[in-house]
């Protein structure tokens, strides 16, 4: 596997912190990493975010650990090393060296904003006391919440990892099968602020969740597991 310097790198030219929030804004523009199978080991953008992200054929680990040594864990997995960096080995290495634990990966969804007020009527809820809702206050900064008019559907945004905005919906029982989650996911392309992009995680397993998400809009950036304090 590659080496973790380039002197251009593909995001452009911030360093250090800032380097992480500037390579999911080219993602979202799609601008990827060299399909190399590379390694790229970034610093963490802030104390509590820190994690991998498996692109095409290369991977970026934003951590605030000795690259050599990430690097080193790494080619000690036994598995395919266009794959190694989501292997449930290092990620536990990764958790065991940091105190931190792996929830679940990922795939990680972008998509861009659209001008305009959201195609569903939405009311604030920013003081729900929603599990969805809560979730998101533990998780994320800035949050803002929105239900619609019948309660059936909940929507989330708040700063993830990188700064960047991210969605969590749910739709009641009652209301699921019709399409609501769709419609939900698109708003929320609405409710972004300017030139900013929206992000949403989908457990690969949750096909129907990915589907709602690529019907809004959303395409497919990358693999993610987040290490989590605490």
């Amino acid at each position: 596997m590659g080496a973790t310097e380039q002197a251009e790198p593909w995001w452009g030219e911030e360093r250090g912190a800032a380097a992480p929030g500037a390579v999911l804004r080219a993602a979202a523009r799609g601008v990827f990493p060299p399909a190399d199978g590379g390694t790229t080991v970034l610093a963490q953008p802030d104390t509590r975010h820190a994690g991998v992200w498996a692109f095409t054929a290369h991977s970026v680990v934003f951590l605030d650990e000795v690259p050599a040594w990430v690097l080193r864990a790494l080619h000690e997995v036994d598995a395919d090393p266009l794959a190694a960096s989501m292997n449930p080995f290092f990620l536990a290495e990764l958790a065991r060296r940091t105190g931190r634990h792996v929830e679940t990966v990922d795939l990680v969804t972008a998509a861009t904003r659209l001008p305009g007020p959201p195609p569903l009527p939405l009311r604030r809820a920013d003081d729900s006391d929603h599990p969805r809702v809560a979730s998101a206050r533990k998780r994320r900064e800035e949050v803002r919440a929105w239900a619609t008019e019948d309660g059936a559907g909940v929507l989330v945004l708040g700063r993830g990892p990188a700064g960047r905005w991210e969605i969590g919906l749910e739709v009641g029982e009652a209301a699921r099968h019709a399409g609501l989650g769709r419609q939900l996911a698109r708003s929320a392309r609405h409710l972004v602020p300017d030139g900013e992009a929206v992000w949403a995680q989908q457990a690969a397993g949750n096909t129907r969740s990915i589907r709602a998400f690529q019907a809004a809009g959303h395409r497919p950036v990358a693999a993610e597991a987040l290490l989590v304090a605490g």
